[in-house]
């Protein structure tokens, strides 16, 4: 069994935001594969099952992610590495993916609370890029302001690449998935 979680905020006030792009890649991945079956409250996540796959989206908010990314690990017997992470990065260029066996957190909140509660930065992650050149606000207000029309239009393509990364990682391993999608543009 293989785990994925994408970190977002709950609520209709944070679901277009960039920083919700770990949601949305859930989200898509369900949809995509037709995937009806409600989720279920597990460790503060809501959580949804396809065969050997877990799609979790964390509801602590995102800067709380940790406790529910380990309850759900736990709960199900998982390592951290039988899991990935999927969340935004504003050290990655715009529609940028990445795909790597751990590291540290950066410059993510979500991602610093996931390394704390699991004790190890051996984690793998998916970091989707949101930054742009030229941006005017910073941090916070940028990652929480809704992806404008013209951005849509460019993300959306990328979270089909992320659908397809996770397709490739729970049927290939994380290699594969590193291999295919970890090039440059």
């Amino acid at each position: 069994m293989k785990a994925v979680f994408g970190l977002g905020n709950p609520g209709l006030a944070y679901g277009l935001t960039r920083h919700n792009v770990g949601f949305q890649a859930v989200d898509l991945y369900r949809k995509v594969h037709r995937l009806k079956k409600k989720g279920r409250i597990e460790s503060s996540a809501l959580v949804y099952s396809h065969g050997d796959l877990l799609l979790v989206k964390p509801m602590t908010y995102m800067n709380a992610s940790g406790p529910a990314v380990r309850g759900v690990l736990k709960r199900h017997g998982l390592s951290p590495a039988d899991a990935i992470v999927i969340y935004d990065d504003l050290d990655l260029a715009f529609g940028r993916i990445r795909v790597l066996e751990g590291g540290g957190p950066g410059s993510h909140n979500g991602m610093r609370s996931v390394v704390r509660a699991l004790q190890t930065d051996a984690i793998p992650r998916l970091r989707v890029g949101i930054e742009q050149e030229g941006r005017t606000k910073v941090g916070r207000d940028y990652v929480t302001d809704r992806f404008t029309p013209d951005e849509w239009q460019r993300i959306v393509p990328v979270l089909e690449d992320v659908v397809r990364a996770i397709d490739v990682y729970r049927d290939e391993g994380l290699q594969a998935a590193m291999n295919r999608f970890n090039r440059r543009d």
